[in-house]
């Protein structure tokens, strides 16, 4: 049985994430090549990268998500952040959110290699004093436990070379994706999505005025641990406000490109 339109892999274009917002990079020209040394995805007994007309082109779903008989390591790591920002785990949550801040906090009155040093040599001291107290146990009680922490010692903690061709591969598919979203405004391909990037980085201007970044990196973190409760809670309401502002803003920008010669963009 075919799978649903909506799971089938489709080819993956170029354009960022951003250029939802901006409405770029939709005409289909710019797709992904197949990374050098992939394995071909078998479909209908034609490999993605042999001949035909897909020849060339790679999903998403295959270049970052690696073949189907692995691990779903990325979707683990999904529901385990997901499962913090939602305090499921209230003392682990506690704990993360704590470290967090304890770290910018820190930044903030100390310089970057102050805090590094500062952390290295607590943690440091936390397990040298207890490699120091599990010995002198042994010692005492004539026992023969071992180094106590073997069991961290013998794990896996290196990277497989598929593994960090899988991550080169993503990274270069964002890198080039981020560098043609940018050509694409900066040389004003489309006159509105120009002129909303220039809006933002106006207001931006602002924000940089009264925020540096590690209080903006210290805010979103915060809203990070408590936006998506206050949401849970007050979902109704907050989509209500969303929608009003939402219509708001589409209202105003249609008003403008009314306004602004040629700023309509051409029918497709």
């Amino acid at each position: 049985m075919a799978a649903p339109p909506d799971l089938q892999d489709e080819p993956l274009s170029l354009a960022s994430p951003g250029s939802q917002w901006f409405g770029g990079g939709g005409d289909g020209e710019d797709e992904v090549p197949a990374p050098k040394g992939a394995r071909p995805a078998q479909q209908d007994g034609e490999p993605a990268w042999g001949s035909g007309a897909g020849a060339g082109v790679v999903s998403s779903r295959e270049l970052c998500s690696g073949p189907a008989r692995s691990p779903p390591v990325a979707m683990e790591t999904a529901s385990t952040a997901v499962d913090l920002l939602y305090w499921r785990d209230i003392k682990q949550t506690g704990i993360v959110f704590g470290s967090f801040l304890l770290l910018l906090f820190s930044l903030t009155q100390f310089s970057v290699v102050s805090v590094v040093a500062y952390l290295a040599l607590a943690a440091l001291s936390a397990t040298i004093s207890f490699r120091i107290y599990k010995s002198v146990l042994q010692a005492v009680q004539k026992t023969d436990e071992g180094h106590p922490f073997k069991a961290y010692l013998e794990l896996e903690i290196t990277l497989s070379q598929e593994q960090i061709q899988k991550y080169t591969d993503c990274l270069q598919l964002y890198v080039n994706s981020t560098l043609k979203e940018l050509r694409r405004l900066f040389l004003v391909q489309d006159l509105v999505d120009s002129l909303k990037f220039a809006v933002l980085m106006w207001l931006l201007t602002y924000v940089g005025a009264l925020f540096n970044g590690l209080t903006l990196l210290l805010m979103a973190v915060v809203s990070m641990f408590t936006l998506p409760v206050v949401y849970v809670k007050h979902q109704a309401q907050v989509d209500q406000y969303l929608g009003l502002v939402r219509t708001h803003i589409n209202t105003v920008v249609a008003k403008i490109q009314a306004k602004i010669p040629g700023a309509k963009r051409h029918a497709e």
